[in-house]
């Protein structure tokens, strides 16, 4: 009985290891993340956020071809993160210079027409 326990507890455990397959998807996310935010240019708006990502993105590559894969699992999940945070600044930024062009236009249109500032 006792053998048969400890046999049953060893295919489980061995189950449970070979349960997850490898990070391929999280780094391909990362990637693609990264190419996002690059794309958002993030190296002009968010140049620290973006340059931890591609690092992360290096070490999660690095940490896979290891066969560390729960490293590259955690690194690829990481370097995602801060590359989307990378991109929503640099989509911030932008959002943030547009809007003031347009108060800028409004207030010389408002001066164009004699048109007091509220």
């Amino acid at each position: 009985m006792f053998l048969q326990a400890s046999a049953f507890g060893i295919v489980l455990a061995l189950t449970a290891c070979a349960s997850l397959p490898p990070p391929t998807t999280e780094l391909a996310a990362a990637q693609q993340s990264v190419a996002r935010a690059s794309d958002a240019d993030a190296d002009q708006y968010a140049p620290e956020e973006i340059a931890q990502a591609r690092t992360l993105l290096g070490q999660a590559q690095a940490a896979m071809a290891g066969g560390r894969e729960r490293d590259a699992r955690s690194a690829a999940l990481s370097a995602s993160a801060l590359a989307d945070l990378a991109r929503a600044r640099s989509r911030e930024a932008v959002a943030n210079t547009e809007l003031a062009q347009r108060r800028a236009q409004i207030s010389r249109l408002r001066e164009q027409l004699g048109m007091e500032e509220d």
